[in-house]
């Protein structure tokens, strides 16, 4: 790496291949990209991406990283938003959700594309898929602590999980009616869901359940005014 570089030089190189990267990855896939034509969309020569990277590979680790941690960013903004009222933040982490995968879908496909090497061989990409799944299931651990859901939180989150993330790759791949739309399927599902969830606190609880509407993770679609 050119030694009169500043740190703040290099960091800003990388930003810029990894943004192109991000692009060229999810339009032609990752064997349908080089490293040469990174630095040829750069202006740069051919080796200068590997003073920054050791492979491609490594490029799209980088780009998945910094994708799940903006992702974290949302999911935690939301949840210290809504701190100490679990219903409003079960809501407001759902539209942080949401709102990041539509608003980046590049890097939302990115984030669990199949055709990847293993993720293990990249700790920071390890350090902010955790901390990504970790935020995506602590308002389900408040819940279940409070008593208005019921059952394992980890294995709950994963199903929560699993059903947002197949509707939004599927809203994404254009494979969902205009009516009903994604917000509809999507509130449907989660109010299954919280259904769900809620009946085995309530079949379980010996006290009578605390008055109020189901507590939904995903917010869901108003309705339009006749």
């Amino acid at each position: 790496m050119p030694k009169n570089l500043s740190a703040a030089e290099v960091d800003a190189f990388r930003t810029r291949l990894c943004a192109v990267a991000q692009h060229r990855f999810a339009a032609q896939g990752r064997d349908g990209v080089s490293m040469r034509q990174l630095a040829d969309a750069l202006g740069c020569s051919p080796m200068t991406p590997y003073r920054y990277f050791r492979n491609k590979d490594e490029i799209l680790a980088a780009v998945r990283t910094a994708a799940f941690d903006r992702f974290a960013d949302a999911l935690e903004a939301a949840i210290a938003k809504a701190r100490g009222d679990l219903r409003k933040q079960g809501e407001a982490v759902g539209e942080a959700y949401i709102r990041f995968a539509l608003g980046e879908p590049e890097a939302y496909r990115l984030m669990f594309d199949l055709s990847q090497p293993h993720p293990d061989r990249y700790p920071e990409l390890v350090r902010a898929t955790t901390r990504a799944r970790h935020l995506m299931s602590a308002s389900l651990e408040k819940l279940v602590e409070a008593g208005i859901f019921a059952g394992d939180a980890q294995l709950m989150g994963y199903v929560f999980w699993a059903t947002m993330h197949g509707l939004i790759v599927l809203h994404l791949a254009g494979k969902l009616p205009t009516k009903p739309d994604f917000r509809a399927i999507q509130g449907e599902a989660m109010r299954l869901l919280v259904a769900g969830a809620r009946s085995g606190a309530v079949a379980g609880r010996a006290a009578p359940a605390p008055p109020g509407p189901p507590v939904p993770l995903i917010p869901r679609r108003r309705r339009r005014s006749p």
